[in-house]
């Protein structure tokens, strides 16, 4: 069996007027995540991550921010593009583990929900798909509020 790993990190700056995505789910906030897309941190992420352990290069590579194509494009749709690449080269995801970091609003009570909509786009189970969230304790620009960063790792298998 073939087994890689990969990694993948997002970040975005946050700003009132815009709308806050999360794994796939849209939270009340009055601010949002500033991007060319629907500046999905955790969906991010996830793509460089399954991206990456392929040998795939990044989300940029595949999805320019400078191509009109993917102006306020829905991230779902980016994710399951990349694992479609993934999948070109017989990979499958065998589980991930994800922490998204944001002082406010609360993450926790959405995880299920992105866990079922992450695990339907990466064709596995919901119990493959571990997603955290922590703050940043008034503690730099995640704590002041300022941005949003998402972590991922990932194990692929042939």
């Amino acid at each position: 069996m073939n087994i890689r790993t990969g990694f993948g990190v997002d970040i975005h700056q946050l700003r009132p007027g815009y709308d806050l995505f999360i794994g796939g789910v849209k939270l009340p906030s009055d601010f949002g995540a500033v991007g060319h897309s629907d500046a999905d941190v955790l969906l991010h992420a996830i793509c460089d991550a399954i991206l990456g352990a392929a040998n795939l290069r990044d989300i940029g590579f595949h999805f320019s921010d400078k191509d009109p194509t993917y102006k306020g494009i829905d991230s779902k749709i980016l994710l399951s593009e990349s694992y479609k690449l993934v999948k070109s080269k017989g990979y499958k995801i065998g589980n991930l583990d994800a922490t998204v970091l944001l002082e406010k609003p609360q993450v926790n009570p959405h995880i299920p929900e992105m866990q079922q909509i992450i695990a339907e786009i990466l064709e596995v189970q919901t119990d493959a798909v571990s997603v955290k969230a922590t703050r940043g304790e008034k503690m730099g620009y995640i704590g002041e509020g300022q941005g949003i960063q998402a972590y991922c790792s990932v194990l692929i298998y042939k």
